[in-house]
């Protein structure tokens, strides 16, 4: 059963789904245990993080490529064979056939069988002789299964040993972070409620409301407390991005960008509910998922509004504080998007850059004299984060940098801006950076 929803995910992504939307789509169509939605879950993410390399075996394997339906079953077969060491090798090979059959491909079943059987025989491992002629880039990009162009990317900036730990670090499965809303309890107490229903859930030291849940199969809205509004889900490294912003109770503070409402409702939080959080979206669909979390977690003084905040002029000298977290590449979190990496760079950061100038440019003139303009990518890309700093200061010089506070200076550059490098920090890649407009500049 498992192994069918897995192969009926990753058909409706090779037609164009995005991977969350067809596993969630599968999961929904029966009653699994929890060990049987986290096995689905691991076939589906896993597999489609691993293309490039599970691809590159099949080629080696089979005399002509195979359609794309076998290609699939070939996919999960191998990767349980070379990833998951709690499968069995015959439970593996045995469950690939038996799909073959059940999903129409019987007369294929024996080159199914013949494939796999081949993988385990070899001598040491197999990939590493179909790819020794290639280019070096390519070498890295088909053993830990990335496109050339963000291998070439991370080798520049990073060199080689860390691009390694890097790829590592993104082909791991995400760890499920959560953040305590302080207005409903305190840590502590949320941690006993969760040990009472047996899940483990242990305090992040250095964030005052970060949590993390291990070994969790159930979905969200079915945890302890989700719908009393005691917790939501958040990474570590997007927490830093709101007291990054240090938002004060009694002031105004503006979210450019806000939905689905993640940072928004840390902003209110730690604003203790009081003074007024405005949230700004152009979507309307996006912004019915903030309006359920602001609704969920009790806090009042988020008001929401569908602007378009690349050209609205609504809140021109408002904002005592404003957060501008950008539509991005998302190359800091490749590992929670597993089909993100096979989206190509290039194209999505030529519509993305002057995206992200143009609401820096107009939601500047938002923020009040000398309030703080917060600018936050979950990206790795020079050209999202501090070329983009570089180019807003030279058109505004009445903006400056203005260092990050302590525990977040630790990770600051020279020039005062934050780079979270997930193979360092343990975390998803972030860039953020703190902006103040002089007392008395125009913007």
């Amino acid at each position: 059963m498992a192994r069918h929803l897995a192969f009926n995910a990753l058909d409706a992504i090779a037609k164009g789904a995005y991977a969350d939307v067809a596993l969630d789509r599968v999961l929904h169509t029966c009653d699994l245990q929890a060990s049987d939605r986290a096995l689905v879950t691991e076939l589906v993410y896993g597999t489609v993080r691993r293309q490039r390399t599970l691809d590159t075996l099949i080629a080696g394997f089979c005399r002509q490529a195979p359609p794309l339906r076998l290609q699939l079953i070939l996919r999960l077969g191998l990767y349980q064979l070379r990833y998951l060491d709690h499968i069995p090798a015959h439970a593996a090979v045995d469950t690939s056939v038996r799909l073959a059959k059940v999903v129409g491909l019987g007369g294929l079943a024996a080159l199914v069988n013949g494939v796999l059987r081949r993988y385990l025989r070899a001598e040491g491992d197999p990939l590493t002789s179909m790819i020794a002629g290639l280019p070096h880039v390519s070498q890295l990009g088909c053993y830990y299964s990335f496109p050339d162009e963000l291998i070439e990317g991370w080798l520049d900036l990073v060199g080689l040993e860390e691009c390694q730990a890097l790829c590592d670090w993104f082909n791991r499965p995400p760890r499920l972070d959560l953040r305590l809303n302080p207005l409903r309890g305190d840590r502590q107490h949320l941690i006993q409620l969760f040990a009472e229903a047996g899940y483990d859930l242990r305090a992040i030291p250095t964030l005052p409301q970060g949590l993390t849940l291990n070994h969790c199969g159930a979905p969200m809205a079915t945890l302890p407390y989700f719908e009393a509004g005691y917790w939501s889900v958040q990474d570590r490294a997007a927490q830093w991005v709101a007291h990054l912003l240090d938002p004060q109770p009694g002031e105004v503070v503006i979210d450019a960008c806000a939905a689905p409402g993640g940072k928004t409702t840390h902003i209110a939080e730690l604003m203790r509910n009081q003074g007024r959080v405005i949230a700004c979206d152009r979507t309307p669909s996006r912004l019915r998922r903030l309006r359920q979390n602001r609704d969920r977690l009790g806090l009042s003084c988020i008001e929401i509004h569908t602007v378009d905040s690349a050209t609205a002029p609504d809140f021109r000298g408002v904002g005592d504080r404003v957060l501008l977290d950008v539509p991005c590449s998302g190359t800091g979190t490749l590992h929670r998007h597993a089909d993100a990496r096979w989206h190509p760079l290039g194209k999505r950061l030529a519509s993305l850059v002057p995206l992200q100038a143009q609401l820096l440019s107009n939601v500047c003139q938002w923020v009040k004299p000398n309030g703080v303009l917060v600018y936050a990518t979950c990206s790795l890309e020079p050209a999202e984060n501090e070329a983009q700093i570089q180019h807003f200061l030279r058109l505004h010089p009445q903006w400056r940098i203005d260092p990050p506070p302590a525990p977040l200076e630790q990770w600051a550059d020279p020039q005062g801006w934050i780079t979270v490098w997930p193979q360092r920090q343990d975390m998803d890649g972030f860039f953020m950076v703190r902006l103040r407009r002089d007392n008395q500049g125009e913007v």
